[in-house]
C-alpha cells in the first residue's frame, strides 16, 4: 500500500437549496489501497462528504482521485474509478439479483463474467437464486448485492455509507471480512462511514 493520497478531497463546501451550509471546509485523504473511516454524529455530513466524492451532489472545492479532477455527476465518478453503495443499500428491488449485478458493470467494456464468478465465490447464494428479485432479500443480503455490484464496476475507490445499519451482529461480520477481502486481495481502497 502507498502513501501517496488515491482520493484527496480539499477545502469542499457543500449548499442545499441555495441557503443551507451543509459542509464547509471538509478536507481528507484516502491512501491508495487503504480504508478509511468517517466518524461522527447523525447529521454531520458524513453522507453529503460521500454525496460530493461520488458526484451526486453539487459542491465547490477540489476532489482528485488519483491526481485527476473529479467532475461531473455520478456516472463520470463511476467511469472515474468511484463506487458509491449508499445508506439503505440502493438495489433495484424490482430487478433480479443477477440484473442488479449486471447494472454494476455498465460503465465497463468487455465481459463480466469472471467478476460474476468471484461475487459467487464471496455471496454463494447470489448464483443460486440469481433469478430472485432483490427486494425479496434479507437486508444483509441486500448489502452483500450491493457491494458485489459495486465491485463489478472495478472501482479504485468503494464509498460505504453505514454498511452495517440494521444488521444482524454475524451479518456485519461477513460484511466486514468481505470488504476486508476485497481491500486486501484486489487493492481496492475504502472511505466508510
Amino acid at each position: 500500500m502507498s502513501d501517496a493520497p488515491l482520493l484527496s478531497v480539499n477545502n469542499i463546501e457543500v449548499i442545499y437549496d441555495h441557503v443551507i451550509l451543509v459542509l464547509k471546509g471538509v478536507s481528507l485523504t484516502v491512501p491508495e489501497g487503504g480504508i478509511v473511516a468517517l466518524l461522527g454524529a447523525n447529521g454531520a455530513g458524513k453522507t453529503t462528504t460521500l454525496r460530493a466524492v461520488s458526484g451526486t451532489v453539487r459542491r465547490s472545492g477540489s476532489i482528485r482521485l488519483a491526481g485527476e479532477p473529479l467532475r461531473g455527476g455520478p456516472e463520470s465518478a463511476a467511469r472515474a474509478g468511484v463506487a458509491h453503495v449508499p445508506e439503505g443499500r440502493g438495489t433495484f428491488t424490482e430487478l433480479t439479483v443477477v440484473e442488479n449485478l449486471r447494472l454494476g458493470a455498465y460503465t465497463r467494456r468487455g465481459s463480466a463474467a469472471a467478476e460474476l464468478e468471484r461475487v459467487g465465490e464471496w455471496f454463494p447464494w447470489v448464483l443460486e437464486r440469481g433469478g430472485q428479485q432483490a427486494g425479496t432479500l434479507s437486508g444483509g443480503e441486500q448489502q452483500m448485492l450491493a457491494l458485489g455490484r459495486a465491485r463489478l464496476t472495478r472501482p479504485r475507490l468503494i464509498l460505504l455509507d453505514e454498511p452495517s445499519l440494521g444488521l444482524a451482529p454475524l451479518v456485519v461480520q461477513d460484511i466486514f471480512a468481505i470488504i476486508a477481502r476485497i481491500n486486501r486481495e484486489q487493492g481496492v481502497a475504502m472511505l466508510l462511514v
